[in-house]
């Protein structure tokens, strides 16, 4: 039974979806006006984990993932999110390009990323754009249930109306008047109100007309309309970074909650943030890297996907390029094992005895059940692996096509793509027996063992941690 961390509860919970058999999950999307980076490739790749494993349990997961074409602003550092230029306008002026070809061409570099990164497409990508009728209904809602306030053609919302506000991430108004950034707003009745509408200035290129002014909707807002449009009122999951939890998951909440009269969301889940070598990835600081950057290095976007599943979700990853050439290693490793698995023929005698694979099965599951432990469930993976790499040698395997199937169904739960290296079992034989004599540093037999490999016709390339992989002259 799959527990998860609950960032509203603090703690974890056993999963119980609000309709047997089906999952609803919303999982915040990017804004489209740049390139995603690692960190956000990271937060999109949790939820799609978690998507996978419910999923594999008998789930039926439906799954939407929204796409932010306008009102995200610059000061995204501010307290409640809603002060400076739109990003999205601020980007195609810069380039002298519309919005719409700034938000068409970066949408689709998010599109082609994901798809490289082997991360499912959600069943739907809402524009917030396209759904700004929605929005206005909501906020008409809040202003006529006396929970927003309209002054000079902008629209707030009234924080000290919702006795929640600061439930998901402890920001009550307390701590906003003593500690957070705030902006004070001429219009705004308590400077931690946040903006549902905002009045557009002359020239501002995004807007459209509303009751209240031509403007274009607060970033808030946009989450709470595609949400509630295509999951409901109440949805069972939402996902996102650990960043979104304040302003933008606190102010979906209380507007959301406020115009349904309902609880949102039943399980928040949240990624933590990615670090690079120690230290909180800037462009200014040259570690900004996107997958465009990984691949430059030679490294492909299934190692990045190792790398990413060998740490906790609700723990830093810190990213190094020597975890990337481990990450190389670790999957290096499962592709040479999945091949010889392929290749192996056993004897009459072998397919009567075998390997148990029922305990691996169940350790795998028990560490995805316990909050998505995909470390842990790597290092399941691999003691199989190694166990199973160690009755191959002993002709003790049984039917390679039942681990080979187990070896298949772990990697689709995590996402991973294995690779099939034509390699004869021979020459992976071989190729263990030298990683065996490497250990034992019989340097001599290593080096024989390596010579025997050229003679076949083949290169044994070492790697990190006594890992190799074999590559076809």
């Amino acid at each position: 039974m799959l527990n998860i961390y609950n960032t509203l509860s603090k703690k974890k919970e056993e999963f119980k979806p609000i309709n047997a058999g089906k999952v609803s999950m919303y999982t915040c999307g990017p804004t489209v006006y740049d390139y995603i980076h690692i960190g956000n490739i990271r937060a999109y790749m949790i939820p799609d984990v978690l998507r996978r494993y419910l999923e594999y349990c008998g789930y039926e997961v439906r799954q939407i993932k929204n796409i932010t074409d306008v009102g995200h602003l610059t000061n995204d550092d501010m307290a409640q999110g809603d002060t400076g230029d739109d990003k999205i306008e601020k980007k195609a002026l810069k380039e002298n390009k519309t919005p719409a070809e700034i938000t068409e061409f970066y949408e689709k570099d998010f599109h082609e990323v994901e798809k490289e990164m082997n991360i499912l497409p959600a069943h739907y990508f809402p524009r917030a754009t396209a759904h700004v009728p929605q929005m206005i209904r909501i906020i008409e809602t809040l202003i006529k249930k006396g929970f927003a306030y309209e002054m000079n053609g902008n629209v707030f919302f009234d924080v000290t109306k919702f006795a929640d506000y600061g439930k998901l991430s402890g920001n009550n108004l307390e701590d906003l008047q003593v500690g957070a950034r705030l902006e004070e707003h001429p219009d705004k009745k308590n400077p931690w109100d946040f903006a549902l509408w905002i009045k557009a200035p002359k020239e501002h290129i995004l807007h459209w007309d509303s009751p209240w002014s031509v403007g274009y909707p607060g970033w808030h807002i946009e989450c709470s309309a595609m949400s509630t449009e295509y999951l409901g009122d109440t949805m069972d999951i939402h996902t996102g970074g650990e960043d979104n939890i304040f302003p933008h998951h606190e102010a979906e909440i209380a507007q959301t909650e406020c115009a349904t009269g309902v609880k949102f969301v039943n399980y928040w889940i949240h990624t933590r943030h990615l670090k690079v070598d120690g230290v909180k990835m800037s462009k200014s600081k040259n570690n900004f890297y996107t997958l465009e950057n990984i691949k430059e290095k030679g490294f492909s976007p299934i190692e990045l996907r190792m790398l990413i599943l060998s740490a906790h979700h609700r723990t830093q990853l810190n990213f190094t390029w020597a975890s990337m050439e481990q990450a190389r290693a670790n999957l290096a490793t499962l592709n040479n094992f999945y091949s010889r698995l392929l290749s192996h023929e056993p004897t009459t005698e072998e397919k009567l005895s075998g390997m148990t694979l029922e305990g691996y099965k169940k350790d795998f599951e028990e560490a995805m059940d316990d909050d998505l432990n995909t470390p842990k469930a790597m290092s399941v993976i691999f003691q199989f692996v190694t166990d199973g790499n160690k009755l191959l040698d002993e002709n003790l395997l049984g039917n390679p096509m039942e681990a080979k199937k187990l070896l298949e169904t772990f990697a689709k739960v995590l996402g991973l793509i294995l690779q099939v290296a034509e390699i004869p079992e021979a020459v992976q034989k071989i190729a263990q027996e030298r990683k065996e004599a490497r250990q034992n540093k019989d340097f001599a037999k290593s080096d024989e063992l390596r010579d025997t490999i050229d003679k076949l016709g083949y290169i044994v390339e070492d790697i990190k941690d006594n890992n190799f992989i074999i590559k076809k002259k």
